[in-house]
């Protein structure tokens, strides 16, 4: 008999071997689901477990190893025709608990994280070279980034976790990584243009004649909200795009457009508890800026409880 950990993070079981061979079959749990054989305490991958491997299509693996990165994985079949609750509290009250429960590997993990960017931002205000260090965080973003949310969701689902995870996503999906934030930036940054090119000629004409007039300050104002509309609709349909990369193994623009579809069906909830979670990193800044190092826990804990909510197979509470 085991048990296991459904996608709202809570305790079903005890239920049979067959039982989870039957929730296989359906789509309804799958490698990384975090289970718990009867008689123990250790929670292990589902896919560590030998009797599992050949039915989830993938050799066994050591408790806590990372699977082996392969395009092919992907969601399970009827991902897109169902539904999802999103909690907003909820998934804020659980990244709260997580990072109580888990403070010095989460604190430690998402520090290096912040460190890192704001390293490789300081370096890059050095004149001529900083053009170099420019670059490479931007090369490098996509891929911690990923290793930040693979880290994260590991905690989430009880499977060993260390802090080292934070750079899983330069070997097990750096490629993708790189090309799904590359290419998202620039769309995003492409669908604010027609707003940039309305705000250029009312900036222009104000800062040449050195005085703000109302007419051109109200274009100036329209050309923001032209140019903030889609790209904040963008980003906020694309924001599971890099967890679906590391987590489900997928290319980076199936997994774009398989954000995009989900987050369109509740995308004014998803787009709240970004905001929630900008107040968040907001307050943090306002503590003197330490506040961040716990609020960046709480805020990336929050998205990934959310991208479990709508991405993992729901499951049935069993008695």
């Amino acid at each position: 008999m085991y048990k296991i950990i459904g996608a709202d993070q809570k305790e079903y079981g005890p239920v049979s071997a067959e039982q989870l061979r039957a929730w296989i079959v359906e789509g309804r749990v799958n490698a990384l689901t975090s289970v718990q054989l009867e008689g123990t305490t250790e929670w292990k991958p589902l896919g560590s477990l030998p009797e599992f491997a050949e039915l989830l299509g993938a050799r066994a693996v050591a408790p806590g190893a990372p699977p082996a990165y392969s395009a092919s994985r992907g969601l399970a079949e009827d991902i897109f025709t169902r539904d999802y609750d999103l909690d907003i509290g909820g998934c804020i009250g659980n990244a709260w608990a997580l990072l109580k429960n888990n403070f010095g590997v989460l604190f430690g993990g998402v520090a290096i994280f912040f460190l890192i960017q704001i390293g490789l931002g300081g370096l890059g205000q050095i004149p001529i070279v900083g053009l170099v260090f420019s670059l490479g965080s931007f090369i490098v973003s996509g891929p911690l980034m990923g290793g930040v949310y693979y880290f994260l969701l590991k905690n989430i689902r009880r499977q060993p976790a260390e802090v080292g995870d934070i750079f899983a996503g330069f070997r097990l999906a750096f490629g993708q990584l790189l090309l799904g934030y590359l290419v998202m930036v620039i769309l995003t940054c492409l669908s604010a243009l027609p707003g940039v090119a309305i705000m250029a000629f009312p900036v222009y004409t104000m800062v040449h004649h050195h005085a703000v007039a109302a007419g051109p300050l109200l274009l100036a104002l329209l050309g923001f909200i032209v140019a903030m509309i889609p790209a904040i609709y963008l980003s906020t349909g694309w924001v599971f795009s890099l967890p679906l990369i590391i987590d489900k193994q997928m290319e980076f623009w199936p997994a774009m457009s398989a954000s995009r579809q989900m987050v369109g069906k509740h995308w004014w909830l998803v787009f709240g508890l970004m905001v929630v979670c900008g107040l968040i990193y907001f307050a943090g800044f306002l503590a003197c800026c330490v506040g961040l190092f716990v609020a960046m826990p709480i805020m990336f804990g929050a998205m990934m409880y959310a991208y479990e909510s709508i991405f993992s197979a729901p499951t049935s509470r069993t008695a």
